[in-house]
């Protein structure tokens, strides 16, 4: 079982936490909105270097503390600079009308975050958030998720409904986009069928930014991720 109880035999206080969330990162990712082009982008590289290092640093941080909410991505070799989402957008891809991604998501996964079901904080000037899931799957992806939600579809109710799990995130499982009907090949009687509508799911627990400016962030971060874990359990 990937969860874990908080008394690890490990010593944490000497891993020695800075600010999660750097202050210049904020300052830059609300420039980078408000001036999305090339031009822009190629005149401040030295801002965006500086974002990224901080990005490379929080999952690492993340997986420094990830015995205390999941042994599997513990165990798991990190790969820092491929732990974060990047700033250009494939036209194939892209949300928003912007050349680039005015935020950025740091994942914490055992596994591929593009195609696996993992924690993550989303950093957004304004709208930052933690959870789980998989908000952007693929085709091939996204079919596989959808089987395993037809073969199970009250394991995920009973999750939602657990206590722990409904108190840290209230909105329950969500989505980017949901359709307005299950997806062709399905039927909407099936018992699965608001998952099936569902392009990507997962849970969120919103932040506020001044949070993300604290050292000690990254306890209510590891609050969230426990709480989150049975989700990430359901999809393994």
């Amino acid at each position: 079982m990937g969860y874990a109880e908080a008394d690890t035999p490990r010593d944490f206080c000497n891993l020695g936490v800075a600010t999660m969330v750097e202050p210049e990162t904020f300052t830059f990712l609300a420039d980078l909105a408000a001036n999305n082009r090339k031009a822009w982008m190629d005149a401040h590289r030295n801002e965006r270097d500086d974002a990224m290092r901080n990005f490379t640093g929080i999952a690492t941080t993340l997986h420094d503390y990830a015995e205390r909410f999941d042994h599997n991505v513990a165990d798991t070799k990190i790969k820092p600079k491929q732990s974060y989402s990047k700033f250009f957008q494939d036209p194939r891809g892209r949300v928003g009308p912007g050349l680039y991604r005015t935020e950025v998501d740091v994942f914490a996964n055992a596994g591929d975050p593009i195609v696996e079901v993992g924690y993550y904080l989303h950093i957004e000037p304004g709208n930052c958030h933690a959870g789980a899931g998989l908000f952007h799957p693929s085709k091939d992806v996204l079919s596989t998720l959808r089987t395993r939600l037809v073969d199970d579809p009250h394991s995920l109710d009973e999750l939602a409904g657990d206590p722990e799990f409904k108190e840290m995130f209230p909105n329950g499982i969500v989505t980017r986009k949901a359709l307005d009907a299950v997806p062709d090949g399905f039927d909407e009687s099936d018992e699965a069928a608001k998952y099936l509508k569902m392009v990507g799911l997962g849970c969120r627990k919103d932040l506020p930014d001044t949070l993300l400016l604290e050292d000690e962030a990254i306890e209510p971060l590891i609050d969230i991720f426990r709480a989150a874990s049975p989700l990430v359990r359901y999809f393994e």
